[in-house]
């Protein structure tokens, strides 16, 4: 079900990514959203511009489609540097991050997305690196192995990652700056989406970007999908303008609700309900029920319905809450009673 989901934060497709790409933000004071971070980066730019030094290592954490590899971008061209991408499953042996590392100019950027998905021979190949920029390489093996120990020059190492809790504490350790993106507000994502249109060229209505953007669960690249499905729809359906009754439309074919929850999100908290009577439910369980991915769960449903309160996290698993339970048109909870053993002396 979460295959080619609409309102996932991962990227569905390479042409999708082009898309995004082009919709991209080329330099700091192009962004729109994280005030606080913009203002940090801004600063540390500053400082070692007029320092002449490269920027320290920067890890940009959080849930999936919030910009982490834009930001990455911005700061290479903020900085006058280039950039080097690549991502932590892609990275399996040493060799792999010395193809990277020996191509690697003075204060250039090296972007590993997924960092948490370093192998662990990678990641401790890559500590000297970041540390000392110097690298011990082996090559050969056997009788005839040597280890060549490898300057390097000094970069900045630029990491992305979903799952911040899974880093080792040594590679965390070595980034200077570490940086938590956050959902956007709606009025953030209608800024974006305004300026998305205007690079599309397309005409809107008042009031359509505002509704696309409540339903976009905080995520600028779920609001750049979903202005595109509404395009689509404007010009085969309608007029090529977006209007409220196009969008509305539009989003009701793709089955995302007001709040912006899709039939995946639905399922999760009606088995919740249904089966697990409001929980608590462990979440292994729940992605049985759904025939679902844990990971799919944890990193694309849980993290908007925990941050509108539609789910609690508890020692003993996952329980709906009343506002969802509203939102779903379901009563109120019926109280279980609870089989208590009976007392010793009654």
């Amino acid at each position: 079900m979460a295959i080619g989901r609409v309102i996932s934060g991962q990227a569905l497709s390479e042409a999708e990514e082009t898309f995004n790409t082009s919709l991209r933000p080329q330099q700091l004071g192009e962004c729109i959203g994280q005030a606080n971070i913009r203002e940090k980066l801004s600063i540390a730019m500053e400082a070692a511009k007029q320092r002449s030094e490269p920027l320290e290592h920067i890890l940009f954490y959080g849930p999936p489609g919030l910009g982490k590899t834009t930001l990455a971008h911005v700061v290479a061209n903020e900085m006058g540097a280039r950039i080097r991408c690549s991502s932590g499953p892609a990275l399996v042996k040493a060799g792999d991050v010395m193809g990277l590392l020996s191509n690697i100019g003075t204060g250039d950027i090296l972007f590993i997305d997924e960092i948490h998905r370093l192998s662990t021979p990678v990641e401790e190949f890559i500590y000297p690196a970041m540390e000392d920029f110097k690298v011990d390489y082996t090559v050969d093996s056997g009788l005839h192995a040597k280890t060549i120990n490898f300057p390097l020059k000094r970069f900045t190492l630029i990491g992305a990652t979903t799952r911040a809790g899974l880093l080792s504490a040594p590679l965390r350790s070595r980034f200077g700056m570490l940086y938590h993106l956050d959902f956007y507000s709606t009025d953030e994502l209608t800024e974006i989406l305004a300026r998305s249109a205007d690079l599309l060229k397309l005409a809107c209505e008042e009031e359509t970007l505002e509704l696309i953007a409540s339903r976009s669960r905080g995520t600028p690249r779920i609001a750049n999908r979903l202005l595109k499905r509404v395009r689509d729809y404007a010009q085969v359906k309608g007029s090529g303008i977006l209007t409220c009754e196009i969008v509305e439309s539009a989003l009701q074919m793709e089955q995302i609700d007001p709040l912006g929850l899709d039939a995946l999100d639905r399922a999760f908290l009606l088995a919740l309900v249904n089966i697990y009577d409001g929980g608590p439910a462990g979440i292994e369980a729940i992605a049985a029920t759904l025939g679902e991915e844990r990971d799919t769960l944890e990193d694309v449903v849980e993290p908007y319905l925990l941050q509108i309160g539609f789910v609690r996290r508890t020692k003993r698993g996952r329980e709906i809450t009343p506002q969802a339970r509203s939102h779903l048109g379901l009563g109120a909870s019926v109280e279980r009673r609870e089989t208590a053993e009976p007392e010793l002396f009654d």
